[in-house]
């Protein structure tokens, strides 16, 4: 399995859990104690920005993570991979 494939993934359920929770991103960003750009970069699944931000980002949508068994990638997860 392919980390950036993770990565955008988690970012995925990050963007829709903020967005059905109702929070512009300066909302979360703020709650979070990070910087709407680091939202940004967290939305877009960035590798360089640290667990810590992702963790402090969830916590304020009052979320945590759970591993499970990874999933083939779908067309569109491809396309979102090799688009760069």
């Amino acid at each position: 399995m392919d980390a950036s494939l993770i990565m955008l993934r988690l970012a995925k359920q990050i963007r829709g859990k903020r967005l059905r929770q109702g929070y512009k991103q300066s909302d979360l960003a703020k709650l979070a104690g990070v910087t709407r750009q680091k939202i940004i970069e967290i939305e877009q699944g960035s590798m360089s920005v640290s667990m810590g931000a992702y963790a402090r980002v969830m916590a304020a949508l009052n979320c945590e993570m759970e591993l499970v068994a990874a999933r083939l990638p779908v067309l569109e997860e491809l396309e979102d991979i090799f688009k760069d």
